[in-house]
């Protein structure tokens, strides 16, 4: 396992061990996320925006322009690194011709602020609400999640109007998560994150693609996501695909393109919000 596939595994551990130890809500939450403050320069044709969150949190984000009517993924980051560990991904989404709203959760990268459950669900809200301050209809954008961002995309999605949903390497609960690692002691991450109540409510589109060979969140689990979800709905299992190299794969992109373009173009004139 890598130092990333290591520090993403962490997420559990230092849940049970703060629950156990301390039982504190507060660091719980902090131990969750293991933000990378340095984040070098965008790529080419990548340009940067900030935005204020409700609480005044200031976050960093990446803005990858492709043509002027083309889906504006929003996308939702893992519990680690930033946006930069995403950058080529990023730029091959938009050589597929999506447009990208990639930010940084509040303690990420550039942004201010510390991260928490609580705290990320304001990032992405004020993320979703800069962009259609931007003029973006509602029925262009669609909610992309990875890992942890996908029960953030998820919950976004439910409270927000959209034109569907991504999310790739997505669990259950991060109690179920937990229990996978840990055992019995995996319930001491409680409610948090809960995805799989949240995705029942949803009502666009959403398609859902998980690594076979996923050593941090189990493919079931993504399975189990995907069923609980109403139609319309698509899966895809990645096959040979890791937690940390599922995005790596050209067919994925390729799928996330496509889905993107099929959500924003059967949208009805009325969806545009």
């Amino acid at each position: 396992m890598g130092e990333r596939s290591r520090r993403r595994a962490g997420i559990v551990g230092a849940v049970v061990a703060a629950a156990s130890l301390v039982g504190c809500a507060g660091m719980i939450d902090r131990l969750i996320f293991f933000p990378d403050p340095f984040v070098g320069d965008p790529p080419a044709g990548v340009l940067e925006r900030w935005i204020t969150t409700e609480d005044g949190v200031r976050l960093h984000a990446w803005w990858a322009p492709a043509t002027p009517d083309a889906p504006v993924l929003l996308w939702s980051h893992g519990n680690g690194g930033n946006i930069a560990n995403r950058a080529d991904v990023l730029v091959a989404l938009r050589a597929r011709g999506v447009s990208l709203l990639a930010y940084d959760y509040r303690g990420y990268g550039k942004s201010t602020g510390r991260p928490s459950e609580a705290g990320v669900r304001l990032d992405v809200r004020a993320v979703y609400e800069s962009e259609r301050a931007r003029g973006t209809p509602a029925a262009r954008i669609v909610c992309f999640g990875e890992s942890l961002g996908s029960a953030v995309t998820i919950q976004l999605a439910v409270e927000r109007p959209c034109a569907g949903v991504v999310v790739v390497s997505p669990f259950t609960t991060l109690a179920e998560v937990a229990r996978r690692h840990y055992g019995p002691l995996g319930g001491l991450a409680g409610n948090r994150f809960d995805a799989l109540g949240a995705v029942r409510r949803l009502t666009v589109p959403i398609l859902v693609a998980h690594g076979d060979r996923d050593e941090i969140v189990p493919f079931d689990l993504g399975e189990r996501l995907f069923a609980a979800a109403p139609e319309p709905k698509q899966f895809l299992r990645v096959a040979g695909a890791h937690h940390n190299d599922v995005l790596d794969a050209p067919p994925l992109l390729d799928a996330i393109a496509a889905f993107a373009r099929d959500v924003v173009v059967s949208q009805p004139a009325s969806s545009s919000g």
